[in-house]
């Protein structure tokens, strides 16, 4: 019995020290990780209160998402590209129907083969996806002049794109910009190869609100979210839908239950011993 003992405590005793190294060698590898993470040269993008988020039911604000293509279309389009949106996403949203053709046919689009077998011109088209001649659809290029020019865009993306734009200024002391480059602290490592786009008064918006760098920046980002979830407001009004069904079926089936079963729960049995006589 005394052997049973001494060999359980001894086992009790190298769990113990395994989950002790264990949980040592967890913490050393969690501060290595997050010593890397610090030493990132990356300001992290302040959180801000952006229409959409202000409830669950909150929609998109139309406006700036009108004036944020203003500003893509003018500003952004020349590098960089919207290839999965098309004009028909704008109809009802930012723009009426026949705005959104006059805008598809002010692009010309190399199409073809005719029957001779070239390529002809023709003017864009609302429903197909915008090729890379639009200005919805242009080529693409990098952020960053650097050899890692493909950068992953973090989460959120309008804090971090409305930080971006808005966040170029002078380097500080001791650190150098190689030639081509720009400093913004909100750009991993602070060295940027896209130039300040955004500047007061660069442009004018057609519904006459000022054209403010911060405003720009405000309406391309939103513009850029939709962009990116352009059934957002239909996914919400779906939800209010389906909240309210549901709403209405739970009473729905509370009640039949209530029904169906109220005579069985109140249900009494009652033993009546016979007599004799």
């Amino acid at each position: 019995m005394n052997d049973i003992c001494e060999s359980l405590a001894d086992r009790l005793q190298l769990f113990g020290t395994a989950g002790a190294l264990g949980a040592g060698v967890a913490g050393v590898i969690y501060a290595l990780n997050e010593s890397v993470k610090a030493s990132d040269l990356e300001l992290h993008p302040p959180k801000l209160p952006w229409p959409h988020k202000e409830s669950w039911i909150s929609s998109m604000d139309h406006a700036s998402i009108r004036r944020g293509y203003e500003v893509y279309k003018q500003v952004c389009a020349a590098c960089h590209s919207l290839r999965f949106i098309a004009y028909r996403n704008l109809v009802g949203v930012s723009h009426t129907e026949a705005e959104a053709k006059a805008e598809a046919e002010s692009v010309q689009i190399t199409d073809g083969p005719d029957e001779e077998g070239n390529m002809f011109q023709r003017p864009g088209k609302l429903f197909p996806k915008a090729p890379s001649g639009s200005p919805i659809g242009w080529s693409a290029r990098g952020l960053s002049s650097s050899s890692n020019a493909s950068h992953c865009v973090p989460l959120p993306l309008q804090d971090y794109l409305f930080a971006l734009l808005t966040g170029y200024c002078d380097p500080p002391a001791g650190v150098k910009v190689q030639e081509g480059q720009y400093y913004n602290p909100y750009f991993p490592g602070g060295a940027i190869g896209m130039a300040q786009a955004l500047y007061n008064e660069a442009m004018e918006y057609s519904d006459g609100t000022p054209a403010t760098a911060s405003q720009m920046a405000k309406d391309v980002a939103t513009f850029l979210k939709y962009c990116t979830e352009p059934e957002l407001d239909d996914r919400k009004r779906m939800f209010i839908k389906a909240i309210m069904m549901l709403t209405v079926l739970t009473a729905v089936a509370w009640y039949y239950k209530r029904f169906k079963w109220s005579s069985i729960k109140t249900r009494k049995i009652v033993f009546k011993p016979k007599k004799y006589e």
